[in-house]
């Protein structure tokens, strides 16, 4: 089926998410390690992500864990640094298909405030046709009722959907309703595939000036 709409993830496809390097170069890797350790701060994430208040989830967790109390709390206090730089290629290419007239749409897995703060720093965030953000919708990926929803308010087929994620869980659970998708392990990789399928050229997505000077 030919493909009528494209789906983005947001982090580590739009946007790099690596709370572990931004504790790594706060308070260095070995601390880092017995943090993670010994508090689940993905898991806690989760649940900003499924629609909880960001900043009570995170000193709730910081006050529980008194010893690590203040590294927690910069999940929250300096969260956007974490959630940088833009991943600048896959920003052209959501531009260049909206330009094209292709349908964008986002489905990623975000707090209801952390979505905001993002918005206030990136202004593609902005630009989605539909974005289909977890804490809003209290539904989560892999779980099958986010892409449900995604299907039933675009009005668009499964298989006319594709989809990019950086998490095999995500795209096994796409794949698994019928749409088509796309594995991100970089933005090179995915501009081929929209190129491939025809939703993209090649001298659209010619590099920026400053990637010539760099090869």
């Amino acid at each position: 089926m030919a493909v009528e709409a494209v789906v983005f993830d947001i982090g580590n496809v739009l946007i790099e998410w690596n709370p572990e390097r931004f504790y790594d170069a706060e308070i260095g890797p070995d601390r880092r390690r017995a943090l993670f350790d010994a508090v689940d701060l993905h898991a806690i994430n989760e649940r900003v992500d499924q629609g909880e208040n960001f900043r009570k989830t995170i000193y709730d967790a910081a006050d529980s864990h008194p010893d690590h109390g203040d590294r927690i709390r910069l999940w929250h206090d300096r969260w956007i640094e974490m959630a940088s730089p833009a991943i600048d290629r896959s920003v052209q290419a959501l531009r260049a298909l909206r330009a094209n007239g292709v349908p964008v749409y986002a489905l990623s897995n975000f707090g209801v405030e952390t979505f905001a703060q993002a918005q206030e720093v990136y202004d593609f965030l902005h630009e989605f046709d539909r974005p289909y953000i977890s804490g809003h919708l209290r539904e989560i990926k892999p779980y099958a009722r986010i892409y449900e929803i995604l299907e039933q308010d675009s009005g668009t087929a499964p298989g006319a959907l594709l989809f990019a994620d950086d998490r095999a869980d995500n795209i096994a659970a796409a794949a698994a309703r019928g749409w088509q998708t796309h594995l991100f392990d970089g933005p090179e990789g995915w501009i081929d595939r929209l190129i491939a399928e025809g939703l993209l050229t090649r001298d659209q997505m010619a590099p920026f000036p400053q990637d010539k000077a760099d090869a």
